[in-house]
């Protein structure tokens, strides 16, 4: 129908909450079932069945049949029980209803078990993974054609893999470094020498004739990071500490164990602080900056997020890229900038298309866009993509960012044109699902605004609609900030309260919210060390007292798509204030 958008009829890409499209979807999984039988019997016609028909009416086949129905018989009567998340009464959590096309795909590829290890184990799903990574390119603003990336089994294992080449490329420079300090005894700026950039990093070898297979030996990584540390002290007369990444304190629980498990250490670790907001702070960022150059602390990697994982908000993106821009263009140093955007990627698809969405801020818009120019991005299908878990991804700008170490395995090698990802990727075996899943969800919805970014556009109004009816019919319920995504935080208090009481207040609302079966919500906790300006700001809007050392807070994600059906919306709206101002009297709640 000519000027139809797909996402007229959003709700065909959805099962919905009373399975209104049981019969197609059906129809749909069965022609799925019927080809993979089909192919099956045809690929090799001269091949004899394994099992005849007398065998199949055997009494120990016809046992095992029946075990196999029992079981999951009882796996089925187990599931009625499970969290009910397709439900837009569900907001507690960044999970909701999965997209039709995502469940198809992911079934359809999972019947053939690819694993995307390799080309040998994975013809077809290595083939769907290339083109899905470029259509996710696309989205977040990279060149479709240079970028590189995979599927990873979420965002914390995406954020390794980042923290992995991002380590790899500055371990190159520091053994040049360490090379020339000690074969031609010239010693190198070391803070410079650590973010020289593959630029200076080739000019350097050429300049001193280095071999650069001999730079193993003098390498943290490939040699002993102990032995390391002793020959850089005794090469640059200093007491060499290690590199450090510099991580907003809004940051997701992996960064910290990636500290950890990389051999950083955690002192390594250097948070930066957050403004009153909630968003990193670019003059703390840059505090951190002069920070690690005067104590010859090489930064491996500055963070960003874009989508917090409590409260959903974006970071200055295009401020904490325009800091390091400087640096670069002042002192040539190449920091890596990595954004955690493994809830808040998928924003992006409101920037691409015929007809951009405006829904977002100007400061978000601003901050997204810049994701052209990071090094590198973690972005999570099974958020906002609406795929099924687990599916991450890691994406680079080109294949120079996209580098890092190789291992061998006689078994997997072969002389390929495109190398497999098997010795580029911490996970070994990896699914296709993942990656079918997003593939027949970006070739069907699509990721742009008048497909996918549609959808998150509505709920992100959906989300606002909530906050404004809230804030008319229940003076003490108390925002955190405005909401720059679809998630929606707020506590509980009367101008005046102490903290300690507003948190006692919206403890007892939350544990209202688990006893009643209307609505499933989460509660996320913020403490005053990380979070010390942004819950001095949210007291002080009720000019309440600061006497705990933390904020409690009820958190709402809006992100089921059926939010934007406008009956849904008011319907669901309503109840929830009715619900709230039943129950939401602070003192009360307190006591």
């Amino acid at each position: 129908m000519a000027g139809a958008k797909k996402t007229d009829a959003y709700k065909a890409f959805f099962l919905g909450p009373k399975a209104e499209n049981e019969a197609w979807v059906r129809a749909e999984f069965q022609a799925v079932l019927e080809h993979w039988f089909q192919w099956r019997k045809h690929l090799f016609p001269d091949d004899q069945p394994v099992s005849t028909l007398a065998e199949r009416r055997a009494p120990a086949y016809l046992m095992a049949r029946e075990a196999m129905t029992q079981g999951l018989d009882e796996l089925k009567e187990m599931l009625t029980d499970e969290v009910p998340k397709y439900t837009p009464r569900y907001i507690g959590h960044m999970v909701s209803e999965l997209s039709l096309p995502a469940l198809l795909g992911h079934f359809a590829i999972l019947l053939h078990n690819p694993n995307n290890t390799s080309r040998d184990a994975a013809r077809v799903g290595s083939r769907i993974e290339t083109e899905v990574i470029a259509m996710l390119a696309e989205m977040l603003g990279y060149d479709p054609d240079r970028a590189h990336g995979h599927i990873t089994g979420g965002g914390t294992v995406a954020n390794f893999e980042a923290v992995w080449r991002a380590r790899f490329r500055q371990d190159h420079w520091l053994s040049l470094a360490l090379y020339i300090a000690e074969i031609h005894k010239v010693r190198l700026d070391l803070f410079d020498a650590a973010h020289m950039g593959w630029a200076r990093f080739r000019q350097l070898v050429k300049d001193y004739n280095v071999p650069v297979d001999n730079l193993r030996g003098f390498s943290a990584v490939a040699s002993n990071p102990y032995g390391f540390g002793e020959r850089m002290n005794a090469a640059f007369g200093i007491a060499y500490r290690g590199p450090v990444m510099l991580v907003p304190e809004n940051k997701h629980f992996s960064w910290t164990k990636a500290t950890n498990i990389f051999g950083f250490g955690e002192e390594s670790f250097w948070p930066v602080a957050l403004d009153a907001m909630g968003k990193l702070d670019v003059a703390s960022l840059q505090d951190r900056l002069n920070e690690a150059r005067a104590c010859n602390r090489p930064v491996t990697m500055v963070v960003s997020v874009a989508g917090t994982t409590e409260t959903g908000e974006i970071d200055p993106i295009d401020q904490v890229q325009g800091i390091l821009n400087a640096a670069h263009n002042r002192h040539g140093w190449d920091i890596w900038h990595h954004v955690d955007a493994a809830y808040g990627g998928f924003l992006c698809s409101l920037l691409r298309g015929r007809s951009p969405s405006n829904v977002l801020s100007v400061s978000s818009m601003a901050a997204l866009s810049t994701l052209t120019d990071v090094h590198s991005i973690t972005i999570d299908p099974h958020k906002l993509g609406y795929v099924p878990y687990s599916c991450g991804a890691l994406l680079t700008r080109d294949a120079e960012t996209y580098a890092v170490s190789g291992f061998k395995a006689p078994y997997l090698e072969r002389r390929l044109d495109v190398p497999d990802k098997w010795s580029t990727t911490l996970e070994g075996s990896r699914s296709a699902a993942g990656a079918a899943a997003t593939w027949l969800t970006g070739k069907t919805l699509g990721f742009h605004a008048d497909g996918l970014g549609a959808v998150i556009a509505e709920t992100i109004k959906a989300c606002r609609d909530v906050r404004t009816h809230l804030a008319e019919a229940l003076p003490d319920v108390r925002f955190f900030s405005p909401a720059d995504t679809n998630i929606l935080c707020f506590s509980l208090a009367r101008a005046g309260d102490g903290l300690k009481a507003a948190n006692a207040a919206t403890e007892a609302l939350f544990e209202r919210f688990v006893a009643c079966p209307d609505f499933s919500v989460s509660k996320t906790t913020l403490g005053l060390k990380s979070h010390d300006k942004v819950i001095q700001r949210h007291v002080g809007s009720y000019r309440g007292r600061l006497d705990d050392d933390r904020l409690v807070l009820i958190r709402m994600v809006f992100m089921n798509p059926f939010w934007a059906d406008q009956k849904v919306r008011e319907t669901l709206t309503e109840e929830l204030v009715r619900f709230l101002g039943e129950t939401a009297e602070p003192h009360s709640l307190a006591s």
